[in-house]
């Protein structure tokens, strides 16, 4: 069995972060294993606190997985200061994890910051440049590159300067914009475009972390890039529509879909 693993953030009501990652590799036939880099206390309504792990604990946890069980993909999505980011950074670097994707988490639905602002900097010298592909959706391409990322043309000159940052590939995920769910991928060379049906839900806590996970989970099993990021699209578009309500806030996606879809919670 492949094996992929997913270094983020805990969340306490199972949508996002450590959680979604684990469902997603679940899902989709990987092993999974994790480091935590923070505790979330949150819901369907909002992040109610975070306490980070240390950095030396991220290391420990990384070294624990890598020195004994074989990685084939890498998942990285909460990452909150500048010394986790430099911790795993070098132990990605160190252990030659050629296929790990970055999700730039930096605010959560509700308007949590989830990176610390003084952070940035070095998720851009230490993190991404490690990255086999990065993700970021809207609004943390327009953080990364100082720029207003609104339109398909918007985020292909988004992809450009993200790409200038190190990555080997990026995708800016279009699923705040009008019209189809719209992602861009850029390798240095050209673009692809994948385009999903935007399915009308509130229910979509963990979308970012799910399709991420979702992809390295893929390049876990096999896949080249432009394959993972379609199986990929594909998963998360339907677990998005099999979405179900619970708690007071936004839902979360449905994991499992394929083997209960009619099962509503």
């Amino acid at each position: 069995m492949k094996k992929a693993l997913t270094i983020a953030g805990s969340d306490s009501c199972g949508g996002a972060g450590i959680q979604a990652d684990l469902k997603t590799f679940s899902a989709l036939g990987v092993y999974g294993m994790s480091v935590i880099t923070a505790i979330t206390a949150q819901n369907t309504q909002g992040v109610i606190g975070v306490e980070e792990i240390s950095p030396e604990m991220v290391g420990m946890q990384m070294d624990a997985v890598f020195q004994d069980i074989p990685v084939d993909a890498v998942k990285v999505g909460m990452v909150s200061n500048i010394e986790i980011i430099e911790m795993i950074g070098e132990k990605l670097k160190s252990y030659h994890m050629e296929k790990a994707v970055v999700d730039t988490v930096m605010v959560s639905k509700s308007g949590c910051h989830l990176l610390r602002p003084e952070s940035k900097e070095a998720l851009i010298q230490k993190l991404i440049p490690q990255a086999y592909v990065v993700t970021p959706n809207l609004h943390e391409a327009e953080v990364l590159t100082g720029r207003t990322v609104k339109t398909l043309e918007e985020m292909q000159e988004a992809a450009k300067v993200i790409y200038a940052m190190g990555p080997k590939h990026v995708i800016v995920k279009g699923g705040h914009l009008e019209g189809k769910a719209t992602d861009v991928l850029y390798d240095g060379q050209g673009f692809i475009y994948f385009e999903g049906e935007r399915v009308d839900t509130k229910n979509t806590h963990g979308t970012g972390c799910t399709f991420a996970s979702a992809i390295a989970a893929h390049l876990a099993l096999g896949c080249n890039l432009v394959e993972a990021v379609e199986k990929a699209k594909s998963y998360i578009t339907m677990a998005i529509a099999h979405s179900f309500s619970i708690g007071k806030g936004v839902g979360p996606t449905h994991h499992f879909y394929q083997f209960y879809p009619e099962r509503s919670i």
